[in-house]
């Protein structure tokens, strides 16, 4: 029952983190130079042409007018039509969004997998050659800018040793699995196409070893420090001089309490990630939401811009959600608090 009253009133509070997202990003929107309809038909229309595109555009009437209008809009499930492609804004959006999330779940998984482990080992084994090797593995990852590693990893294993693919989400010469989902693993497992699954996987091990490290490596240190303030606490040292072995008292306790801050910054983490993984995109012609909004910020694509902004809000909110839903899980007393 606690459970439903925090998750209605989250979902309460997204309607007033939305009407502020959209409110700011479409004055932000308005103040920035250019015109969207002189980008659209060109510096030499003239100025009668120039007009009747501001008109059909809805761009002659008052700012207020205009946030109204596109309220309504939103209301109706309609975020806009994008003046660079002239398609729907909530069509395009769906069509990259499967790309964007399914590299942001492995990545993900790539860097919870390993760097929470990495992080307990190195708690576990301080100042060791463990420990010293784990933290020369994070500072790596934290400090090594993300161009510079997308390039090595498609310099070493695609044009050196030619292991893996370098671009795209799928080898041209292999027709993507049925849509389903959209997330090209998925859609292969469930229809049997395991050609495909095969070729959309060695496409994902790269770009995700290249995002997934640099996490790998603030989880890591983060999951460090949390176990060595944990296994300092009186009951830890209690438990241990009971005799419980040292393998229980870290993994079922002191973890439980280590992983509330990590599971915060996975969350925000992974929201970050949908918002866009851009330079990850770019180098890995990743066909993503990445890409697609850096390109409708050139062309002052107003309505792609606000439709991605209004998304990766509706995420932030939700992951934020399942974050509060997880901590009473991890620490009992979270749980008689609320």
């Amino acid at each position: 029952m606690k459970n439903i009253k925090l998750v209605v009133k989250r979902l309460g509070l997204l309607l007033f983190v939305l009407l502020g997202v959209t409110l700011v990003t479409f004055l932000v929107s308005h103040v920035v130079p250019g015109d969207p309809a002189r980008m659209l038909i060109g510096q030499r229309a003239d100025e009668q042409t120039l007009a009747n595109m501001r008109h059909a555009m809805g761009l002659d009437k008052p700012v207020v007018i205009q946030y109204i209008n596109y309220l309504w809009g939103l209301l109706h499930g309609d975020m806009g039509v994008s003046i660079r492609t002239q398609r729907p804004v909530l069509s395009e959006l769906m069509a990259y969004f499967p790309a964007t999330f399914e590299l942001t779940v492995f990545a993900m998984g790539f860097a919870v997998l390993l760097g929470i482990p990495l992080g307990v080992l190195s708690a576990a084994y301080r100042d060791t050659p463990v420990d010293h090797g784990t933290r020369v593995l994070a500072i790596l990852g934290v400090s090594t800018p993300l161009f510079w590693l997308g390039l090595m990893v498609l310099l070493i294993f695609y044009r050196n040793l030619g292991w893996l693919p370098g671009s795209g989400r799928i080898d041209y010469l292999i027709n993507p699995p049925t849509h389903i989902t959209g997330l090209y693993v998925l859609d292969s497992l469930l229809t049997g196409d395991w050609i495909a699954l095969k070729s959309s996987v060695l496409h994902l091990v790269l770009p995700v070893i290249c995002l997934g490290y640099i996490q790998l490596a603030t989880i890591a240190r983060l999951v460090r420090a949390s176990m060595i303030e944990v296994l300092d606490l009186d009951y830890i040292r209690t438990a241990l001089s009971n005799g419980i072995p040292r393998r229980r008292v870290i993994y079922r306790h002191a973890l439980r309490n280590a992983l509330i801050p990590t599971i915060t910054v996975i969350g925000l983490t992974f929201g970050e990630l949908m918002g866009g993984a851009v330079i990850t995109e770019t180098i890995f012609a990743w066909p993503g939401m990445g890409k697609y909004v850096v390109d409708s910020i050139f062309f002052l694509d107003f309505p792609a811009i606000m439709g991605f902004t209004i998304l990766v809000a509706v995420i932030y909110v939700l992951v934020n959600t399942v974050v509060d839903l997880l901590y009473p899980l991890l620490d009992p007393q979270i749980r008689e608090v609320n």
